[in-house]
């Protein structure tokens, strides 16, 4: 291990005064441990304690507090996940924060299916809950702040509800997801976003792959590459990429599957990467390999795209959808999906040996340490093999009752391990943390070549204000110190389709919207010195936000119909441009979802902000169709779907289905148009109602409420937002005369 050891201690980021097992992979983000004289057995009826919490990660632990990312609760509004903070050594609960589910697609409790992570400078602990939630919170459980990828950056959810780790690097958060943005960033992509890790606000946003399949929940791995700080990353498309970790521009990227690469990358040395995958390959129908790269070594101008000439070796063997490998002692060890623990030359790429664990494998990895693996199956056995030799022993066998799914976490002779049921801690009461040495963090350069802005994206409401900073960067993407704007000014990109500007004018460095300013977007540049740097953002609904839709233009053709006129609905609305249009229909100009896509065919759109409460959401809504066949369409009020399902002939309220989902019959015809009215009233002690009520436009108001949906735990606020739901693709549902206003 010594010369990879070495390798790796030169290239991690720097660490701090916390010491432990501070991200899901441990000191070397590698699934290693530097410990020694760990135990060989693991006894599921004599452990050190247990938590009862459903977990599905890997806890995290910094000065003897454990951070855990799990949930409680198994129907209902009573599932949350949660962040728990424990006495690392006794298993004392310290303390706790709770999220419910909004808006996601997650079924079958698939939740906490990630880790958090701690920063080794200042202790604290960020963590992406399975709907995009990111949290930061002190040591002692203080919130640092809290931000809404789904509301503000148009995060998508799946089914799976994998979310993965955070990555903290320097000044930075990285959270990786695929989002459908705004503009530029509209069409779905994956993306890594770093936020600054005390404040929450955006630094810089990364595409650096094509078009997305699946999701990706690989964390970021970092290197140096020619003095740039540099990370290493599968993503949903299939790549592994190479992404500048201070500034995001995308370097390279190699195409390894046809699906998501989630398991997490190896570094073999300065100059090679291992990477595994279980969907399908790119030049063979056969699914899963297990590929070493040669990485570039020359820092590219241009983001470059590697081809087979790239690889070193492969090995057809190995298929691992979300297990990720661990490298030791010049050997690759990885779990498969056939429950086979698999050990492959590093340098050859040839299988050494293969010993069979269990019937299947899913997400769970292995963890290395004192020639020994400590390696949780799906079927809730947790093995204690020697590979120290030539040939694997299986010192021991534990049944720990329920499915694991994460990796074991090693600290001070501890073996951390979650089940879907609780958590459990394995070892000595006694023992002392190894972790690897400090190293110093690489100073920054003294001249400025370039300007980074932060925040490089902002949403505001009219009448609200943002302040930003511009740091002077070296040639290296560090930064050098803050700088002094000589000039803010509009900023319209050449390629732009739509010449848009904010509703917003600068004071110093402060950007203000009037009270009586429009929903917007657009982009401003600052320039310092001959040097410039773009930030861009949104002006997006407030209380008493009106929208008919007549004052678009219908200045384009509908591509898959030449004779429809048709124009994008409002660009500050979060991805809705490559999901709906505005046109024509029954003498009005309405917004009508888009057909021509079967990816689309439900889509939730935000068009306010995420901080807004206490408000009615109402519209006009309609549905084509027959008798038989109809869609559903609807608004989101706080959190909260609020939909009239036609095939169903129900009004429907509902969060995530499993958690939240009431619904009255209501009769509703095709090619019809319904007024719907929706309000949530959360109460100061967290409970609270949904109001929705539904009736033919054009008729009196009814006075009742059509439904009213009793909340246990409700969500205190949450962003407007339109819904569309067009069962294959085949009815277009109509929205129009949106109107939000203040509740009673």
């Amino acid at each position: 291990m010594r010369p990879l050891l070495l390798t790796l201690l030169l290239t991690l980021p720097s660490f701090g005064d916390v010491s432990g097992w501070l991200n899901w992979r441990g000191p070397l983000h590698s699934g290693v441990s530097l410990e020694e004289d760990l135990p060989g057995k693991l006894d599921p009826s004599a452990p050190l304690w247990t938590f009862d919490v459903h977990g599905a990660g890997t806890p995290v632990i910094a000065d003897g507090l454990l951070y855990a990312f799990g949930y409680y609760g198994e129907t209902g509004e009573a599932t949350q996940e949660s962040l728990t903070c424990l006495d690392a050594v006794t298993g004392e609960l310290k303390w706790e924060a709770r999220f419910s589910d909004y808006i996601s697609d997650v079924v079958y409790n698939r939740y906490a299916i990630g880790a958090p992570i701690v920063d080794p400078a200042t202790g604290n602990v960020y963590l992406q809950t399975s709907n995009g939630r990111c949290v930061g919170y002190t040591r002692d459980g203080k919130q640092l702040w809290e931000i809404s990828l789904m509301e503000d950056y148009g995060r998508l959810t799946f089914p799976n509800g994998r979310s993965g780790s955070p990555a903290v690097f320097g000044d930075l958060v990285i959270f990786h997801c695929v989002t459908a943005n705004w503009g530029a960033t509209g069409p779905a992509a994956d993306r890594f976003y770093a936020f600054d890790k005390m404040t929450g606000k955006l630094v810089w946003d990364s595409t650096p792959g094509i078009r997305p399949v699946d999701s990706s929940y690989a964390m970021p791995v970092f290197a140096k590459l020619e003095g740039h700080d540099v990370f290493y990353a599968g993503t949903g498309c299939g790549n592994i990429v190479c992404v500048d970790a201070n500034t995001g521009k995308p370097l390279w990227r190699f195409q390894l599957s046809q699906g998501g690469v989630n398991s997490q990358i190896l570094l073999d040395g300065d100059d090679r990467l291992i990477a595994v995958h279980g969907a399908e390959n790119t030049d063979a129908s056969t699914t899963g390999r297990l590929v070493c790269i040669k990485i570039p070594t020359t820092y590219p101008k241009e983001q470059i795209v590697l081809g087979k000439d790239a690889e070193i070796w492969r090995n057809e063997e190995l298929c691992a959808f979300s297990s990720s490998p661990v490298l030791a002692d010049g050997k690759v060890f990885s779990t498969v999906s056939t429950g086979t623990l698999e050990c492959v030359d590093a340098k050859t790429g040839k299988t050494l040996w293969s010993e069979k664990l269990g019937h299947d494998q899913i997400h769970a990895s292995p963890t290395w340490a004192d020639g020994k693996l400590y390696v949780p199956m799906h079927d809730g056995s947790v093995h204690v093999v020697d590979v120290s030799g030539e040939k694997p022993v299986n010192l021991s066998k534990a049944e720990l009752g329920a499915n694991c799914l994460g990796a074991p976490a090693i600290w001070a002779g501890k073996i951390y391990v979650f089940s879907k049921e609780k958590l459990f801690c394995f070892g000595s009461k006694e023992g002392e943390y190894k972790d690897a040495p400090a190293t110093a963090a690489t100073p920054a350069g003294t001249e400025i070549t370039a300007l980074q802005v932060v925040p490089a994206e902002f949403v505001m409401k009219a009448g609200e204000s943002v302040d930003f900073t511009v740091h002077g960067l070296d040639s290296n993407g560090r930064r050098v110190k803050e700088v002094t704007p000589e000039k803010w000014e509009v900023f319209v990109p050449p390629t732009a389709l739509v010449k848009a500007q904010v509703d917003a004018t600068w004071e110093g460095n402060t950007l203000k919207a009037g009270p009586d300013a429009k929903l917007s977007a657009g982009a401003f540049k600052v320039t310092v010195g001959g040097l410039s740097a773009i930030t861009r953002g949104r002006v997006v609904a407030g209380m008493n936000y009106a929208e008919d839709f007549e004052g678009i233009e219908l200045s384009m053709k509908n591509e898959f119909n030449p004779e429809e006129a048709v124009n994008f609905p409002p660009l500050p609305w979060l991805g809705a441009r490559v999901k709906w249009y505005v046109l024509e229909k029954d003498g009005s100009k309405v917004l009508a979802n888009r057909l021509d896509n079967i990816l689309f065919q439900r889509t939730t759109n935000f068009f306010g902000a995420t901080d807004m409460h206490d408000y009615v959401l109402e519209g006009d809504v309609m549905t084509d169709g027959t008798r038989r066949i109809m869609s559903t369409v609807g608004f989101v009020n706080q959190r909260y779907l609020i939909a009239l399902v036609g095939n169903a002939q129900i009004l429907e309220v509902s969060s995530n289905h499993e958690r939240v989902k009431q619904s009255v019959k209501f009769p509703i015809k095709p090619n019809t148009w319904y007024r719907l009215k929706t309000r949530v009233k959360a109460s100061p002690d967290g409970t609270g109602t949904v109001f929705a009520k539904a009736w033919p436009r054009g008729e009196e108001e009814p006075e009742a409420w059509t439904i009213e949906v009793p909340l246990t735990k409700a969500h205190p606020h949450g962003a407007p937002a339109v819904f569309a739901f067009s069962p294959q693709a085949q009815k277009r549902v109509y929205i129009d005369n949106i109107k939000l206003s203040p509740a009673d």
